[in-house]
């Protein structure tokens, strides 16, 4: 039975090869994941039509493949006893070509991934690395150690025996697929100096394209503001438990900033306005994008109608962004359109920033990392949460006073959260 790359839309031709859940030799359940492939748009995993063993791998993982291909050969049949439920997981031992041991099944690792187990590319690196088993944690569903997690994870350090030498042996790197690696000697301590080359997915592809595109057609400009977030730090103190309780997910911060974007954008329509060719395009609703990482890369689902939404629901359909873009599960649909984005680098530490537009929507809010700080209030200098929000916003569209009136009028709605309630 051929394995096939599936048609992801009318405008995908070509596919670049993700991560193989499965060898060869391996057992797969019916519908269970064979192999990931990523296009411009977005990223999904096959499934198996039938359940069986995968008997031929075609295209390696790096390497690129057109809709409609032959990728791999599945033979259908049943698992062998013991095999069943541990297809895809095999030992970090390989074969001479690279691939991990056709049948040979993996430990599940211990300690802190002790639920999931070692997925094949993930193996590889950490054979190649001196990882052993049950020192990397997983981050893939039911806690399985994906590729990211081997790759991010520091290196074994050499034993006493091959310390003297120059480290050459000591990395033991070997190129992936669709990569090139080239192993220098070192002439101190500490290991070789390593380097690999490896082909840009069309995911990172389109986000490059549509940056430099956006910075070369559009006049961007960035106005910077600051909020005092006691306010909603105190309502999420609060009301969190009987919030949780009600609606089993967190009130976080992005549900309050949502908000106040949607009362900005009824105010100052101009920063949601959509730019097609000569004309301006205005809406009397708020698609807000949300950017989510933890997939190949950040994705920005877009909300649909967010002024229509509560707090629970902004709440509720972010965190299940969140998860499905761990899962690589975000559709193409959920991406597109949008009038305006909101993007959050504080979760990852960043004090400020100068988001860029995402073409062709005129404005992008950058939330950053809440720090206390001293500042002045009515003549007393007090310690406050503070937070530094940016607004780029394309110049050609929005005039620079209705950017700033913009974002204080989101700095008002943040620290005053009342107002999202009486809608004042």
């Amino acid at each position: 039975m051929e394995i096939v790359v599936p048609s992801a839309s009318e405008s995908i031709t070509e596919v670049f090869i993700g991560q193989w859940y499965v060898s060869e030799g391996e057992f797969v359940e019916k519908d269970g994941p064979i192999v990931e492939i990523e296009s411009e748009k977005a990223s999904m995993d096959i499934p198996a039509p039938e359940a069986g063993r995968i008997t031929q791998v075609l295209i390696e993982e790096g390497e690129t493949a057109e809709v409609g291909q032959v990728i791999a050969h599945l033979e259908p049949g049943d698992a062998p006893a013991g095999d069943a439920g541990q297809q895809g997981e095999t030992a970090p031992s390989e074969t001479a070509g690279g691939r991990p041991a056709g049948g040979q099944q993996a430990t599940p690792p211990s300690g802190s991934n002790s639920d999931g187990f070692v997925m094949p590319a993930a193996a590889r690196v950490m054979a190649e690395k001196g990882l052993p088993a049950g020192s990397v944690a997983g981050s893939g569903p039911g806690g399985r150690v994906l590729k990211e997690d081997a790759q991010t994870a520091k290196a074994a350090p050499p034993s006493r025996s091959d310390s003297g030498g120059a480290g050459a042996s000591g990395s033991g790197q070997k190129a992936g697929s669709g990569a090139a690696a080239l192993s220098v000697p070192s002439s101190g301590e500490g290991g070789g100096r390593e380097q690999k080359q490896v082909a840009m997915s069309p995911i990172r592809r389109t986000i490059a394209r549509r940056l430099v595109e956006a910075q070369q057609t559009a006049a961007l400009l960035t106005t910077f503001n600051e909020i005092d977030m006691s306010g909603v730090m105190a309502l999420r103190k609060e009301h969190q438990e009987s919030f949780v309780a009600r609606y089993d997910t967190k009130l976080g911060f992005m549900s309050f900033f949502v908000k106040a974007v949607c009362e900005a954008l009824a105010e100052f329509p101009s920063v949601g306005a959509i730019v097609e060719g000569d004309s301006l395009v205005y809406s009397n609703y708020a698609d807000i994008g949300v950017a989510v990482g933890g997939g190949k890369a950040l994705v920005v689902p877009v909300l649909r109608n967010a002024e229509r939404m509560g707090f629970a629901e902004i709440e509720q359909r972010i965190k299940d962004f969140g998860r499905r873009a761990r899962d690589n599960d975000i559709t193409a649909e959920e991406m597109q359109g949008g009038t305006f984005t909101i993007t959050n680098g504080g979760v990852y530490g960043s004090l400020l920033s100068t988001p860029i537009v995402n073409p062709p929507q005129s404005g992008v809010l950058g939330m950053h990392n809440i720090v206390e700080r001293p500042v002045a209030i009515e003549g007393q200098v007090v310690i406050r949460p503070m937070m530094y929000v940016a607004l780029t916003y394309d110049h050609r569209v929005v005039d620079g006073r209705e950017a700033v009136q913009f974002l204080v009028r989101i700095k008002d709605v943040i620290e005053n959260p009342v107002r999202l309630i009486l809608e004042v």
